[in-house]
């Protein structure tokens, strides 16, 4: 820890200055609020709430398919470890870098950030759908194969009754993230309420920025309490389902 802190060569005499400096730019920010803005903040969350509404479906139709094709029992290794690798590989890889790269052809637009929420969505979410297919009871896996079902019979009668409950319960919980990294997304001038935010920062139009904050942790906070009572239904759900 000491030599972590040494090499990062930090200027421990500005640090101690540093809760002094938050209390003053809080004090700036929410001492007097400028709510004139609050419905510029809210429609700019829309596009935010949006962006990562469409990035999530995206991503979900996509990486459905080939969390089946990576799954052990669905493809041949040869083509199961590639889509692996390129979800962790996706994986590895921070949104905003991949919506610079797609900006050079979609340019500065809500569009650039959906799309760079859906790749992003897509690592995640067909890591997390390979691994819950693999971990089906495989009972019903070996009813449908006595009984002639070929792949999708597999899928549609074996798989999905069991794993669909933790698929929803993924999908929710990675909306919750693309909500939140959709305002990030906004830094680099693709929209929604990250944009906003940079512009009224550079221009240190404090009593606005503590607008822009408060509408993001309430919209994040919102938007967590519902995804996240809705996941404990479905959970709970799956266990009663289990134990019947």
């Amino acid at each position: 820890m000491v030599a972590a802190c040494w090499s990062a060569d930090i200027a421990w005499d500005r640090l101690a200055d540093l809760p002094a400096e938050v209390v003053r730019y809080l004090w700036l920010m929410f001492s007097a609020p400028d709510w004139s803005k609050l419905p510029e903040a809210l429609a700019q969350t829309w596009i935010s709430v949006l962006m990562a509404w469409v990035g999530t479906v995206i991503g979900i139709v996509i990486s459905v398919p080939l969390a089946f094709v990576a799954a052990r029992g669905f493809a041949p290794a040869a083509v199961r470890w590639p889509l692996r690798i390129l979800f962790s590989a996706i994986r590895a890889v921070p949104e905003i870098i991949t919506a610079i790269i797609i900006l050079s052809v979609t340019g500065l637009t809500p569009l650039t950030g959906a799309l760079a929420l859906a790749v992003s969505s897509v690592g995640t979410l067909g890591k997390w759908g390979y691994e819950s297919v693999e971990g089906v009871d495989g009972g019903p896996l070996e009813a449908v194969r006595a009984a002639g079902g070929g792949a999708w019979s597999l899928v549609r009668w074996g798989v999905w009754p069991q794993a669909s409950g933790e698929f929803l319960s993924f999908w929710l919980y990675r909306f919750e993230i693309n909500v939140r990294a959709s305002a990030v997304l906004g830094l680099i001038g693709v929209g929604g309420i990250g944009d906003m935010l940079t512009s009224y920062t550079q221009y240190r139009e404090w009593p606005t920025v503590g607008v822009l904050l408060i509408v993001v942790v309430a919209v994040t906070m919102s938007i967590d309490a519902i995804s996240g009572a809705i996941r404990r239904r479905i959970t709970e759900g799956a266990r009663v389902r289990a134990v019947e």
